[in-house]
């Protein structure tokens, strides 16, 4: 892998309500951390410029860095918004917290396709439209939705020039939503 990462900032969402999980799932054990972020965030942060969390309130038990979405409404989109206007970088590398097997080289991957491409996301057999690198020029469109109260994040894909990139491995990409997911994840690790 090149150090083409280092050029760009990395935001994990963990603002979700998490209700099939039935408890916050940022905040559950994970392999030698006490959290699930606290890992994410602590193999991410040598390979990326900055690795920030979005979230609504701090509620992590390590130093790391939020941005904080205030508004009312949980929703990937409205994080979307507050995660653009915060950055003053052009691009970002977005994913969610409960994704811990995304590996560095299909990060690395996504990040090199995405030159000419206002979003560029994962693909197996399902469109991963959390992971991926954000272009600052989708801002409009992603104001525009959430005045307009839509925040289908693949109608926003399907609205800008998308890149999908094609990955093999389904497990790579598997999300933690429901007990049985992080047991699984739990055996993987």
């Amino acid at each position: 892998m090149n150090k083409s990462l280092q050029k760009l900032p990395c935001v994990i969402l963990c603002g979700g309500k998490s209700s099939r999980m039935g408890e916050d799932k940022a905040l559950l054990p994970f392999d030698k951390y006490n959290t699930l972020v606290q890992y994410q965030v602590e193999r991410l942060k040598p390979y990326f410029k900055s690795v920030q969390l979005s979230s609504k309130t701090n509620k992590f038990d390590f130093p790391c860095d939020i941005i904080y979405d205030a508004e009312e409404i949980s929703s990937p989109m409205i994080a979307l918004k507050t995660i653009l206007n915060a950055l003053k970088d052009e691009k970002v590398f977005i994913m969610t917290v409960d994704t811990p097997f995304v590996s560095l080289g299909t990060m690395d991957k996504l990040y090199a396709s995405s030159k000419n491409f206002d979003i560029t996301v994962a693909q197996t057999l399902r469109t991963h439209n959390l992971c991926g690198v954000f272009s600052k020029s989708i801002l409009a469109n992603v104001v525009e939705m959430v005045d307009d109260d839509f925040h289908k994040i693949g109608a926003l894909l399907k609205n800008v020039n998308t890149s999908y990139v094609k990955f093999d491995d389904e497990n790579e990409f598997l999300n933690l939503n429901t007990q049985n997911e992080y047991k699984l994840a739990m055996e993987l690790i």
